[in-house]
């Protein structure tokens, strides 16, 4: 992968949690009805889903800024991967202990697994790259 194919993919996935965010922040009532699964996981709270929402907020301008300084990619990706990945093993031990059943995690992907798999791949190849540098 190239330092500018990651720059891009980081990009992408940092104006996805940005909009997400926002979405989850400004309606998060209409954000609960419209994302598939939400509502079988628990009662609409507005709080909850802007709290939610400006960690996604967060992360994306994590990785948009992580995307336009590449010397700070290390410090800016390194946290919101980690929550991305958090989030994606919780998401994974709620169908282990029963809570929600296994369509879930596919239900799921594309929104909860495939960023924190991105993420989790983005940090790795700019480890690399600040290493051979």
């Amino acid at each position: 992968m190239s330092a500018r194919f990651s720059a891009g993919l980081a990009l992408l996935l940092g104006l996805a949690a940005l909009v997400n965010g926002t979405f989850m922040t400004l309606a998060p009532e209409a954000w609960y009805w419209l994302v598939p699964g939400v509502p079988e996981r628990g009662p609409f709270n507005q709080h909850f889903l802007r709290d939610i929402g400006i960690n996604y907020m967060l992360i994306g301008a994590a990785f948009v800024c992580g995307a336009l300084y590449p010397r700070q990619r290390l410090p800016l990706w390194a946290v919101p991967t980690a929550w991305l990945v958090g989030h994606a093993l919780f998401h994974i031990w709620e169908v282990l202990v029963g809570i929600c059943g296994p369509a879930s995690l596919l239900e799921d992907f594309a929104g909860v697994t495939l960023p924190a798999l991105l993420a989790l791949g983005l940090l790795c190849h700019s480890t690399n790259l600040q290493k051979d540098e």
